[in-house]
């Protein structure tokens, strides 16, 4: 029997026309080289901020265990209790800050805790402020939804972060703003907010009625300064969090977020409909990672080796001019003296030639900033401190 004739096919829908994670891209470009006979070099990952160490022992032995005794069916949507409670308790050691296992839902990796508080938080066309540079996916899940981000240009007069002014000037430019997303430790850039600045943020969204998300993924990940927690400034604040960056989890998909009472109910019915429950295994793990951190600290003096290196190394290649990186595991660096000196166009033709020249992946500022990042490029430290070494002296032989 002939195929029926197709005489109109059907249109892919316009919010899945995000723009690509150019990182993920360079990494699948450099995974590919590594897999090519005809590549003769190996290649240094700097693209990905993604730590080389495996979760923790604890953290390892617990899984082992629940595989073996847990049954790992669904848990319930918010996360485990006792992984809840846990969390819970984090902010009492860590922050002196009083949350109850209530406000504490277990999400799929922080995407999925976005997702489920983009959803809870704004309403179809709703504008949100980010950061430009920042975190590409903010901007295209946002996108996704149907909302509307507004990037807010930041540099070296504000440290490279959001302030209230910037955010009302933003909004008498796009018009009214819903809420107000920020990250501190940042990615790219590295750079934290005091607490003075970020109860200052706090303040203004609380003073105009809009919703305050703080992306505190790398918190544990810092280099003299001390994390501030949005908590410590507003009980109205959404807080996200992961297992994957000082947790050396990112394999398990497996992060939280701290909500007001008044959305616990609405995130918990979007979290059944939308992903049933978090993955029972990392979840069962995930309550011993904060009893390694020992461990862990001690993967974070390799990320602060790592950078000294690359800050002193660097500039003998030409490499010389970066935000300020307080915390996370990234430079931020201005490549425009190097673009004009030669016959590259932006920053993402510079990190082609820098991976198929020199063997080494970075990521073109243009997936942080699409403005401007045509100047700049990311480098991660997550990895080897031999990696970095060796980084370094293929850049400085390449841009010789």
């Amino acid at each position: 029997m002939p195929a029926p004739e197709i005489s109109k096919r059907p249109t892919i829908s316009k919010r899945s026309g995000v723009s690509p994670f150019i990182a993920m891209d360079v990494m699948r470009d450099a995974t590919a080289m590594e897999r090519d006979p005809a590549n003769k070099r190996r290649i240094i990952h700097l693209e990905v901020g993604q730590p080389s160490t495996p979760a923790p022992r604890r953290v390892r032995d617990a899984a082992a265990h629940a595989l073996i005794h847990e049954r790992l069916g669904y848990t319930d949507a918010l996360g485990l209790p006792k992984l809840r409670t846990r969390i819970a308790q984090h902010y009492r050691d860590r922050h002196n800050v009083d949350v109850s296992a209530e406000r504490i839902v277990v999400t799929s990796g922080s995407s999925g805790g976005f997702v489920l508080a983009f959803l809870a938080c704004f309403d179809v066309g709703a504008r949100v402020a980010i950061s430009e540079p920042g975190y590409p996916a903010y901007r295209n899940i946002l996108t996704a939804l149907g909302l509307v981000p507004v990037g807010i240009p930041v540099g070296p007069a504000t440290r490279w972060s959001m302030t209230p002014d910037l955010i009302d000037a933003a909004e008498r430019t796009h018009g009214p703003i819903a809420g107000v997303l920020v990250a501190s430790p940042a990615n790219p850039t590295g750079t934290m907010l005091t607490p003075e600045a970020l109860a200052a943020l706090t303040a203004s969204c609380a003073a105009r009625g809009r919703w305050f998300i703080s992306d505190e993924i790398y918190h544990g990940i810092s280099y003299g300064m001390s994390e501030a927690t949005a908590l410590m400034s507003s009980p109205d604040a959404i807080v996200a969090n992961s297992f994957s960056k000082y947790y050396s989890m990112t394999g398990w998909r497996l992060g939280w977020l701290v909500v007001p009472d008044r959305l616990v109910r609405p995130l918990e019915c979007l979290a059944q409909n939308l992903f049933i429950s978090p993955p029972a295994i990392a979840q069962e793990a995930a309550v011993a990672a904060f009893d390694a951190t020992d461990e862990l600290d001690t993967n974070v003096a390799v990320y602060a080796a790592n950078r000294d290196l690359l800050l002193d190394a660097l500039p003998d290649a030409g490499l010389d001019n970066f935000a300020p990186a307080d915390g996370a595991f990234y430079l931020y660096a201005d490549v425009s003296a190097l673009l004009a000196k030669g016959s590259n166009a932006d920053s993402v033709a510079f990190c082609h030639r820098m991976l198929h020249e020199a063997g080494v992946a970075a990521t073109p500022g243009l997936d942080f900033d699409p403005l401007r990042g045509g100047q700049t490029v990311r480098f991660s430290f997550a990895g080897a401190t031999a990696d970095m070494a060796e980084a370094a002296s293929r850049l400085k032989q390449w841009l010789a």
